[in-house]
């Protein structure tokens, strides 16, 4: 047997694994990196988070990758390159934060790496009869593996579009696993650059939960951050609490199919831009609208959509539970969190449930996705068992792709 193919075989069995689970979003803040130590699979998987860094971005390579971030039209070999290069500073992130946190890359079983997603092309979104659903996440997990010498799991959402799922949201795999409780229905609301969130009813039941995008959460929001303040966001909301959201516009932004679209979905930048801005703009005449109500109504946009959504999922699905029927538990994670008029927002048009943050359940919110990937490259390695049902958009398989250092 290969040597490295034993050492993954010998990871599988052991009773834990510590695995560094690796998350780059729509944002493109930086490179979120969790050092997890995972026990068990499935319902039974046990997760400890002995370490969490967010290693930013420079300037220059956010601007490398909106050249060719959810685009029509790219130079390939930029795209090429970036590959490469995005995984070997991956790796690089990866020994630097170990080192910081004094441990040993020997110790390390292996890593879990999302990836930087480039261009997400639902059918729903791309609507050519002929192809399937389609996602890209460039920086390779060779790169990784050859730069760390750890073995590396990558690419994970190209097994989900293989069996029908969009590649989007996998949340609900390590939502279900990490959160679920017998007695609280619960809502996983992540709001990164697109919003999303895991339904999570009292019970347990696998086959009931699902993880659907609700459409933007910070990527307009940040898109006219770097417009009006030159600044990679909104500091709590400050421009938007002084602007006043204009009706019209804000009509005119919720008139798209995405939103009347059965769950579960998915999309992204691709769709939900400053071109859609401009276009809402012109149908209902707002064009003169100052920066904060822009703002203001862009806020609204992001909180309505995931109400919405939210108030919908409940509805239609009418869990209860004796002790409370119309409580449901929203946790919250993302970027979204620290904005202070979003979460008004949304505490305002959702009077019947109740807030609180991820990290009361144990795992950091800005760490959460990050640590998702661990889990699922965890569940690769040891599980696999649990049933989804035979569902459209949450198939039940395995994913990640291995990359031996050598």
């Amino acid at each position: 047997m290969n040597a490295q193919i034993q050492h993954l075989y010998d990871i599988a069995r052991k009773p834990e694994r510590r695995i560094i689970g690796l998350m780059s979003g729509t944002s493109l803040d930086g490179l979120d990196v969790a050092l997890c130590r995972i026990s068990g699979n499935g319902p039974d998987t046990s997760v400890i988070l002995e370490a969490f860094a967010t290693v930013p971005y420079t300037d220059e390579l956010k601007a490398d990758i909106r050249l060719i971030f959810a685009k029509d039209q790219i130079s390939f070999e930029h795209l090429c390159l970036l590959n490469s290069y995005i995984g070997r500073l991956h790796g690089r992130m990866i020994l630097d934060c170990l080192q910081t946190w004094g441990v040993q890359p020997t110790t390390i079983d292996c890593v879990a790496s999302h990836g930087q997603t480039v261009y997400h092309a639902p059918k729903s979104q791309h609507r050519k009869e002929m192809f399937p659903n389609a996602t890209l996440q460039i920086g390779d997990g060779d790169h990784i593996a050859a730069v760390t010498g750890i073995i590396t799991f990558s690419d994970f959402r190209q097994k989900h579009v293989a069996h029908g799922g969009e590649g989007a949201p996998l949340a609900v795999y390590g939502d279900y696993f990490m959160f679920s409780d017998p007695n609280e229905n619960r809502i996983l609301l992540n709001m990164g650059g697109i919003a999303n969130f895991t339904y999570l009813p009292a019970g347990g039941d696998a086959t009931n939960v699902f993880t659907t995008d609700t459409g933007p959460g910070n990527t307009l929001l940040d898109a006219y951050a770097r417009q009006f303040l030159n600044k990679p966001y909104d500091e709590d909301g400050l421009l938007a609490a002084s602007g006043n959201v204009n009706n019209a516009l804000l009509q005119a932004m919720k008139t798209n199919p995405f939103f009347e679209s059965p769950f579960p979905k998915t999309t992204g930048p691709e769709v939900f831009n400053t071109d859609y801005v401009n276009d809402a703009q012109d149908r209902s005449e707002t064009q003169a609208l100052s920066n904060a109500d822009l703002m203001a109504t862009l806020v609204q946009f992001s909180a309505e959509t995931i109400v919405d959504a939210i108030s919908r999922t409940i509805q239609e699905k009418g869990v209860r539970r004796s002790a409370d029927p119309q409580t449901y538990r929203i946790y919250t994670s993302g970027g979204g969190v620290h904005n202070p008029v979003l979460i008004r927002m949304l505490q305002t048009l959702l009077p019947n449930c109740t807030f609180g943050r991820t990290n009361e359940l144990g795992i950091n919110g800005d760490a959460k996705e990050a640590v998702l990937f661990a889990v699922l490259a965890n569940e690769s390695l040891t599980g696999g068992r649990t049933s989804f049902g035979e569902r459209e958009g949450v198939p039940s398989v395995t994913m990640g792709k291995v990359s031996f250092p050598k």
